[in-house]
C-alpha cells in the first residue's frame, strides 16, 4: 500500500557522519577499533561502536619478522575494520589507524604496511614508545578529572609498557618499557619460571632509569590504563581470590576505578596458585592466558615505584588518538572540558559491558535526534506549548545522561532493573559537578523510561517545582520512545532525521496502522540498514506485546506534547519521491 508523506519532510541526511571519528590500535595482543560520534559545540564524544580482536602479533620472536600467519589474522582484523568503518558512514580522512610495540619492532614493517595499504587503503601510523605514551595519557584525561594533578600513567601492552608523567595536557616524562604481557608469557609464564620472570622485571626496570627519573619529577597519583589494569580492577572489584563470588550492592554503588597494593598482591597470590588455572580461565575469559604475566609485572611496579595505589581509566590510547584529531578539527577543543559528563561515562563503563554501552549510547543518539528536533519546531514557533519552549542544553545534558545510565542496574537481573539503576544513581555520589535536584532528574528519567509512565503527582516527582515536574514527563517521553527504537529496530542512527509538519498519512508498513489526521505531527524518519528493510533487531517482526507497548508510548508522546509522532521507515520516504 503506498503510503503519501508529507511534503515538508526531505530524505534523511547524513549529516551526522561528519561528526563522527574512528581510531584502529594495532597492538601486541590485539587490534582495537573505536567509533564515536562528537558533539562539536561541547567537545564531548559518546562510543558508538567498538570492535576487538585477539590478533596477538607477540607470539611472534621479538625484533624479528611478523610471521605469515599473523598478518593474515591482522589483513582478517582489518578487513572487519573497513567493513565497519563502512557501514557507519566514517570518513577515511576522520580515521587514524595507529601501530605499537610488535610492528615497530618487526623487521618487516615496511613490507607489512605495504600490504595493508595495498589491499585495504589504510596508512599505518607507528608509534614510537613516548608518543604511545604520550596519547595514553591524553586518553586518560577524557575520563578521569585528573588535569590539574601531575599523574603517573601506567599502561601494560602485549609487547611494552608504557610511562608517562603529565600535568594539564604537557608530557613531562614519557617512556616505553619492552615488558609486555604476551612476550612475558611466551619466556617466562608458559615454563613457570614466575621467580625468574620476576628478576628479569627488576633488572629491565633498574637498567632503564625509570626509578630515577620518576623520583626525579615525582607524581600525585597513579593511574593505570591498560585492558590488563582494568581486568586486575575488576578482579579486585569482584573480590577475585578471596572467596566471594561478587561484590556486595552497597559496596558496589560507592566503590570508585581503584585499588591498593594490598588488593593487587591477594589477586597476584591467587592467580599464581597452581590448581587455579579452571577458574582463572572462567573469570578472565580470553585475557586468562596473559593474566599472570601482566599482574606479576604490576606487582613489580608497585614495588620499585613505591606506588600503594592506582586509580583506573576506562578509556587509553584509542581515546587518546580521538581526542587528538577532535582538536584538530573543533579550534575550541578542550581537555579539560566536561568533567561531569565523564563522570557519566565512568558509572555507566562500570556497570555496562561493551554490548550495553553501545546499546545505551544509541538510546542516547535517538533522544538527542528528537530534543533537537522538538528545540527546532520551538525556533520556528510553531509549538505553541511553553513548557517544550522553555527546553535548554542542560536538560539535553540530563537526558542523554539517563539514556547512558537507564541499563546499568541489569549487572544485577533483568527483573526491576530501572529500580535498580536509580538506586545506584542516586546513591553511589559517583556524578561530579551535578547538584542533588540534577542526579535525581537523571536517576527518575532512568526510573520511568519503562513501566507506568508519571503523572504530575507521582510521588517520585514532590519536591520539584510545578514547571520541573512538566519538563521532566518532556524528557521522559523521549527516553522511553528512544529506548524502545534501540531495543526492538535495527536503525542507523547517522541517517535518523526527525522534523515536523501540518500534513497527515496513514501509515501501515512500521506494524502500526494510524488513522489519517489534519493535526500537526512528528515524523521520526528511520533509514534502513544495507539496503534492509527496517525491522526488529532481531530481524524479527514486531511481537504483539512490543507493538502494543510502542503504541502506548506514541500515545504518552502525543499527551505530553499533543502533537502525534509518527516512525517512518526510510524505504517509505524514498517510495514517495519517485
Amino acid at each position: 500500500m503506498a503510503t503519501n508523506l508529507p511534503t515538508t519532510v526531505n530524505p534523511p541526511s547524513s549529516s551526522a557522519s561528519n561528526n563522527l571519528f574512528a581510531a584502529a590500535d594495532m597492538g601486541t595482543n590485539s587490534f582495537k577499533l573505536l567509533i564515536v560520534r562528537a558533539d562539536p559545540t561541547t567537545g564531548r564524544f559518546l562510543q558508538l561502536d567498538r570492535l576487538k580482536h585477539p590478533v596477538v602479533l607477540g607470539r611472534d620472536t621479538p625484533s624479528s619478522a611478523i610471521s605469515a600467519a599473523s598478518i593474515l589474522r591482522a589483513l582478517d582484523s582489518l578487513r572487519k575494520f573497513h567493513h565497519l568503518l563502512l557501514s557507519h558512514h566514517v570518513s577515511p580522512s576522520r580515521t587514524r589507524v595507529v601501530a605499537t610495540s610488535a610492528i615497530r619492532d618487526a623487521s618487516n614493517q615496511s613490507q607489512f604496511l605495504h600490504t595493508i595499504r595495498q589491499t585495504l587503503g589504510f596508512h599505518v601510523d607507528v608509534l614510537s614508545g613516548e608518543e604511545e605514551a604520550r596519547l595514553t595519557y591524553i586518553g586518560v584525561l577524557q575520563f578521569l578529572p585528573v588535569f590539574n594533578q601531575k599523574v603517573l600513567t601506567i599502561d601494560i601492552g602485549g609487547g611494552s609498557t608504557e610511562f608517562v608523567i603529565g600535568k594539564e595536557g604537557d608530557v613531562i616524562f614519557a617512556t616505553s618499557l619492552k615488558l609486555g604481557h604476551v612476550i612475558l608469557t611466551e619466556e617466562f609464564v608458559k615454563m613457570n619460571e614466575i621467580d625468574r620472570m620476576r628478576d628479569h622485571i627488576r633488572s629491565l626496570i633498574r637498567q632503564s632509569g625509570l626509578i630515577e627519573k620518576v623520583c626525579e619529577h615525582g607524581f600525585e597519583l597513579v593511574i593505570g590504563s591498560s585492558g590488563t589494569i582494568r581486568a586486575i580492577e575488576k578482579a579486585v572489584f569482584h573480590r577475585y581470590g578471596q572467596g566471594l563470588d561478587n561484590v556486595g550492592l552497597i559496596d558496589g554503588y560507592k566503590r570508585d576505578w581503584r585499588f591498593s597494593r594490598g588488593e593487587l598482591s591477594d589477586v597476584v597470590g591467587k592467580l599464581c596458585g597452581m590448581e587455579e588455572k579452571f577458574e582463572r580461565d572462567g573469570f578472565f575469559k580470553r585475557r586468562s592466558e596473559f593474566i599472570v604475566a601482566g599482574a606479576v609485572l604490576l606487582e613489580e611496579i608497585f614495588g620499585m615505584l613505591g606506588i600503594e595505589e592506582m586509580e583506573v581509566s576506562g578509556y587509553s590510547l584509542g581515546e587518546g588518538v580521538v581526542a587528538e584529531q577532535l582538536a584538530g578539527v573543533f579550534d575550541d577543543y578542550d581537555l579539560n572540558a566536561n568533567a561531569r559528563w565523564r563522570s557519566v561515562v565512568r558509572l555507566a563503563t562500570r556497570f555496562n559491558n561493551n554490548k550495553k554501552m553501545k546499546s545505551a549510547a544509541l538510546c542516547a543518539g535517538i533522544a538527542k535526534e528528537m530534543f533537537e528536533g522538538i528545540s527546532k519546531w520551538n525556533e520556528l514557533g510553531d509549538s505553541g506549548n511553553k513548557l517544550a519552549d522553555s527546553l535548554v542544553d542542560k536538560d539535553l545534558e540530563y537526558l542523554e545522561a539517563a539514556c547512558l545510565l537507564h541499563n546499568i542496574g541489569l549487572f544485577n537481573g533483568k527483573k526491576g532493573y530501572h529500580k535498580q539503576s536509580y538506586h545506584i544513581i542516586m546513591n553511589g555520589d559517583q556524578l561530579h559537578g551535578y547538584d542533588s535536584e540534577e542526579v535525581k532528574i537523571i536517576a527518575l528519567l532512568a526510573r520511568h523510561h519503562r513501566k507506568k509512565f508519571p503523572k504530575l503527582d507521582h510521588h517520585s516527582l514532590q519536591g520539584f517545582t510545578k514547571e520541573v515536574k512538566q519538563k521532566f514527563r518532556i524528557l521522559c517521553a523521549i527516553i522511553r520512545v528512544s529506548v524502545l527504537l534501540q531495543e526492538y529496530m535495527s536503525i542507523n542512527i547517522q541517517d535518523m532525521e526527525f522534523s515536523h509538519s501540518h500534513e497527515g498519512f496513514k501509515l501501515v508498513d512500521f506494524y502500526l496502522v494510524v488513522d489519517e489526521y489534519s493535526n500537526q505531527l512528528f515524523l521520526l524518519v528511520l533509514s534502513q540498514t544495507r539496503d534492509q528493510p527496517l525491522v526488529p533487531g532481531n530481524g524479527k517482526p514486531l511481537a504483539k506485546d512490543v507493538d502494543a507497548e510502542l503504541t502506548n508510548e506514541l500515545e504518552h508522546f502525543r499527551v505530553v506534547f499533543q502533537q502525534k509522532l509518527i516512525l517512518v521507515p526510510s524505504s517509505s520516504s524514498a517510495s514517495s519521491e519517485r
